[in-house]
Parts: structure tokens; C-alpha cells; sequence
């Protein structure tokens, strides 16, 4: 059984986007994909970056590596859900289904293992103006079942993090 999982996938350094509807297929085996485009497009800074996942009856398991790393770039003051998106991150903006979402799941994190974890509420999508535009945030991931161990090799130029996530957050428990 595959569960599909829409994500738009974000990686270190710039701003990069890959939006790709993604069957997840329950762990031990793993769907597998790269990516080195930013926005614009023609971004040459953008670095590759490797996603791992899958899924078991309770969790969504993702794993990031980012590659290429010269700075590894954060702020070592930051806490859960500060504005760690103004420096390198990796992100993963999840729903369950294929249709656009008017909520969804932002999951960050950086190298130095803080994340952000918020559900966005953007019903026109678009963030038309004047349209609301809200985050709800999981103050207490850890407690809710979230786990993130994150790796720094500045000798090979990357960091890795690995992450669960907890099902129930997407009414996908017990599939």
C-alpha cells in the first residue's frame, strides 16, 4: 500500500522549489528523488539535494541530505518555530491528497537540528491580498511524537537530517 502525500520541497541555500505529487510506500522501503532547481529556474547556486520517505502505520519518515554546503548558515539563537527560513533550511510543505490545498503542514528544519511545524491556513491559495492567511503552530513537537537528528560533515560538504513525523497530524493513522 502507497499512501500519495503532495509535497513542495524546499532545500538549503536558495529558495528552491520542486512540487511533485509523491507515492510514499510504507517503510522499509523508501521512495528516493534529487533535485538542484531554485526560483528563478536558472538559479546556479541552488545545491543538490537528496529526499528520502516513507511512511509506517503511525509516522512519515523523510529524510534530507544537502549537498555542496560551504556555509551552513543559521542562527544558533533560534528556538522551535523561530523564522529559521531567513538562513539554510530544508522544508517540506505536506497535505494528504493530490488536490491544491487551502491547509497544510510546513515542516523545517536547519543544520543545526531546529525546526519549524505549522499548519498554514491560505484559503485562496494564492495568497490573494486581503485574504486570510494563517499558522497554527506545534508548540511541543517532541512531546507529540516529532523526532529530528541532524548531522553536520563540513569535510564532505553536506548535512543530513532524518524526521518523523507523526500520521495522526493528517487523520492518516493506522492506514
Amino acid at each position: 500500500m502507497t499512501r500519495i502525500f503532495t509535497l513542495l520541497l524546499l532545500a538549503a541555500t536558495a529558495v528552491l522549489a520542486c512540487g511533485v505529487d509523491v507515492k510514499v510506500p510504507a517503510c522499509p522501503s523508501t521512495t528516493s528523488f534529487t533535485f538542484n532547481t531554485g526560483i528563478p529556474a536558472v538559479d546556479p547556486s541552488c545545491p543538490l539535494t537528496e529526499v528520502q520517505m516513507c511512511y509506517t502505520p503511525t509516522q512519515l519518515k523523510l529524510a534530507f541530505t544537502a549537498y555542496n554546503e560551504t556555509e551552513f548558515y543559521y542562527d544558533a539563537s533560534q528556538t522551535t518555530n523561530g523564522d529559521i527560513w531567513e538562513y539554510e533550511v530544508v522544508e517540506a510543505f505536506i497535505y494528504k491528497g493530490a488536490d491544491d490545498p487551502q491547509t497544510y503542514f510546513e515542516y523545517e528544519v536547519n543544520a543545526n537540528n531546529v525546526t519549524y511545524n505549522a499548519f498554514v491556513y491560505n484559503p485562496s491559495r494564492v495568497r490573494k491580498e486581503g485574504a486570510p492567511f494563517d499558522h497554527a503552530f506545534v508548540m511541543d513537537p517532541f512531546g507529540d511524537g516529532f523526532e529530528v537528528d541532524t548531522r553536520v560533515n563540513k569535510k564532505a560538504q553536506l548535512w543530513h537530517t532524518r524526521s518523523v513525523i507523526p500520521l495522526a497530524l493528517f487523520n492518516g493513522e493506522n492506514p
